[in-house]
């Protein structure tokens, strides 16, 4: 198999390419370098810096190259800052799948589209865990954006007879085994690198919100290990290969369990072999109290059994990445 990954060189698209060539898969990699990282991409495999919204390089790219299936990893995806900038959001998530939409259309390509997507198109759900039917309301650009381009996808798939997919993650963590890669974003939001860098530079970790309707007053959050996101991408696209042209479908991606922010932290110490010292702060707003997936669609569609997402694992991989690199990729 040979596929195009647009957003390539982005955390979760790098694990999808080094998880790829380990099963043998040839990728390209389509990215514009704003967010993501050359020194992520192995030495090799072929590169193309362009943008999404590049029509003319991006069909290019699909007349260069004949794949099987092409792999979305380009999206923004922080929250706060899609409130403040929403264009940037429609614009790269939404406008962005557009005309690779209609690009795939021009150059008639038969690659089967994997997307990735997000439990953000609910907002605060109404129930858990969260299925895939379940009433979507989303309460920010980022996930409206989301939302509007597996419409698009969705559109697209029945009325011009494309094959697409959209994966919905839940929380990506964790680094490569190798820890050649790992997570590396600039502001980082996510908790599990916050956590280990507040340990590293002796600092105290700013936890936020310790009033929600939890067990222990914390979010609680589904975390999935990144290598396990990128297992399912490839049975995914193994999957549509085998379907019929308009077939579209969406998919949660999750463990399944909801783990508590205290419970990371817990995980962490117990990893690292020492505590960790943190506070409680305000909650940020827009934070719903539980999100955590329904996956037994991916589990018996993709065949979706987890194989490094327990907690520990996530920490294992994760400090090995951010101990090599201190500096992230300028390490």
């Amino acid at each position: 198999m040979r596929c195009l990954v647009i957003g390539g060189a982005g955390y979760i698209g790098a694990h999808f390419v080094y998880e790829a060539r380990r099963q043998g898969i040839e990728p390209i990699v389509y990215d514009n370098l704003s967010r993501g990282h050359r020194a992520s991409i192995p030495e090799g495999v072929p590169f193309v810096q362009a943008d999404l919204l590049d029509a003319e390089a991006l069909r290019t790219a699909l007349e260069t190259y004949d794949v099987d299936a092409i792999f979305h990893f380009a999206a923004f995806a922080l929250v706060g800052e899609s409130v403040s900038q929403p264009d940037l959001y429609y614009r790269n998530n939404t406008e962005g799948v557009r005309v690779l939409l209609d690009t795939m259309r021009a150059t008639k390509s038969r690659a089967s589209l994997i997307f990735s997507s997000t439990c953000a198109v609910f907002g605060e759900p109404e129930r858990l865990p969260i299925a895939e039917d379940d009433l979507k309301r989303p309460i920010s650009p980022y996930g409206r954006s989301k939302l509007m381009a597996e419409w698009l996808i969705d559109d697209y798939c029945r009325a011009y007879g494309l094959k697409g997919m959209a994966l919905r993650y839940f929380n990506a963590c964790g680094a490569d085994a190798s820890a050649e890669i790992g997570e590396d974003h600039e502001p980082e939001t996510h908790l599990i690198p916050n956590i280990l860098s507040s340990v590293m530079a002796g600092e105290t970790l700013t936890i936020f919100g310790g009033d929600f309707p939890t067990a222990d007053g914390t979010c609680v959050r589904d975390y999935v290990h990144v290598t396990d996101l990128a297992v399912a991408h490839i049975e995914a696209a193994r999957v549509l290969l085998k379907r019929p042209a308009g077939s579209f479908d969406a998919i949660h991606l999750g463990t399944g369990v909801g783990r508590s922010n205290l419970e990371l932290v817990a995980a962490a110490a117990r990893v690292l072999g020492q505590e960790v010292s943190y506070k409680v702060g305000p909650r940020r707003a827009g934070d719903p109290p539980a999100l955590y997936a329904d996956n037994r669609k991916a589990r018996q569609i993709l065949q979706f059994q987890p194989q490094h997402s327990d907690l520990d694992t996530i920490f294992r991989t994760a400090l090995a990445w951010h101990t090599s690199h201190p500096l992230g990729y300028e390490s």
